[in-house]
């Protein structure tokens, strides 16, 4: 569980220093026009977003108040995965040390 744990919190700093090199460095709308033009950034947006909506239905199944999965799922949709890292995250620290409970949640 610690590696685990140390790899969330990792990957989870990466995705927020990514995301604030992105938005201080780049036009948004200007180069994601241009990557949208792309047949692969079609495929890597495609991609990207059938895996948010995989890992919204995971958030959604062990959430326990369906709201709070809806902020989730809808940071996730804006954010991407820095959000899933975070989630990720802080579903680790609270499974206490419990991988069946970081899986299934409210279902444990």
């Amino acid at each position: 569980m610690k590696v685990t744990k140390i790899f969330a919190v990792t990957a989870t700093l990466i995705m927020f220093f990514t995301l604030a090199y992105g938005f201080i460095a780049g036009d948004f709308f200007k180069e994601g026009s241009i990557l949208f033009s792309m047949a692969w950034g079609k495929v890597s947006l495609i991609d990207v977003y059938i895996g948010f909506f995989l890992f919204s239905a995971w958030v959604l199944y062990r959430e326990e108040k369906w709201m709070k999965a809806l902020l989730w799922i809808i940071s996730i949709m804006i954010l991407g995965n820095f959000v899933t890292c975070l989630y990720a995250t802080i579903a680790l620290y609270k499974s206490g040390n419990n991988f069946k409970r970081f899986w299934l949640g409210q279902h444990f």
